[in-house]
């Protein structure tokens, strides 16, 4: 048995498929073979095992990689995934991903060492919203075969198969970053509704530049990249007023400019920091 939590709130888009959530619902379980949308049940069940774990020195990595999930097979039957389903698991010993509609976390312990190593999935928790793109049966047999214990790995460097007991397989492949060039980075601002107050910016490699749109205003400045930081010169905007808060928020982009900044991606997030601290992602434009 397990609790189910229910959240609600008006409805909000999300994700690629720009797909409507009408409600959200965390799952606490370890046989998430029950997983389905709109489920209900109640009670509460731990999963077999647990504690973390980190990757064995030999061999190939398998913490800290985005991996993409290509199929699952149960019980015979191979379920494509969804182009966004994907998984990570961190050297701290935890797990998280997506189905490609709903997200999930559980804790992770890797163990044994070099072609012997095998991985266990514990404290499983999924999202439940019903997305029209993700079929439900890839969903379910998923969850069945990532929680039912411990998963021996075939690791080829830039594949990897997770295997059950029972002979299920979870098969997947590394994901590349995106390039922080050439990309458009479309960044979380607050105030945007389609269209309207939609920031995103582009970094020039050969100009070394940064171009794009603020919540209100175009701009552009110098962007200089060197040892995971970048050098932003004094913004060029253009001179439009917007509604307040599209104009608080511009304010807060441009306080990154004219300054350094830490940067990071993490698959198609791109992460800054400024060095007062002050945060802003952005995600790559598909």
């Amino acid at each position: 048995m397990y609790r189910q939590t229910r959240k609600t709130g008006k409805s909000r888009k999300t994700g690629k498929s720009g797909q409507k959530q009408r409600s959200s619902v965390t799952l606490t379980v370890a046989a998430v073979a029950a997983l389905a949308p709109l489920a209900a049940a109640c009670g509460s069940e731990q999963a077999e095992g647990g504690g973390s774990g980190s990757a064995a020195a030999a061999g190939e990595p398998i913490t800290g990689v985005r991996w993409s999930i290509d199929s699952v097979t149960v019980d015979g039957t191979t379920h494509r995934a969804p182009d966004a389903a994907h998984v990570r698991i961190d050297d701290g010993g935890e797990a998280a991903g997506s189905t490609g509609c709903n997200s999930f976390s559980a804790r992770a312990a890797v163990e044994g060492s070099g072609d012997d190593r095998r991985v266990r999935l514990s404290d499983a928790m999924f999202t439940e919203k019903a997305c029209a793109k993700t079929p439900a049966g890839f969903e379910k047999s998923l969850g069945r075969a990532l929680t039912t214990g411990s998963l021996t790995t075939e690791n080829e460097g830039e594949r990897l198969t997770l295997t059950t007991a029972d002979g299920d397989t979870v098969r997947l492949s590394r994901s590349e970053d995106a390039s922080l060039y050439g990309t458009e980075w479309v960044v979380d601002a607050p105030g945007q509704e389609g269209d309207k107050g939609r920031a995103h910016l582009t970094f020039d490699r050969d100009a070394k530049t940064v171009s794009g749109r603020l919540p209100c205003n175009h701009v552009n400045a110098g962007a200089t990249v060197s040892d995971g930081r970048i050098t932003l010169g004094a913004p060029s905007t253009t001179r439009m007023m917007c509604e307040g808060s599209l104009m608080d928020a511009e304010k807060r982009l441009l306080a990154l400019f004219d300054g350094k900044v830490h940067y990071r991606i993490d698959h198609e997030t791109l992460t800054l920091t400024s060095e007062d601290g002050a945060t802003v992602r952005a995600v790559a434009e598909q």
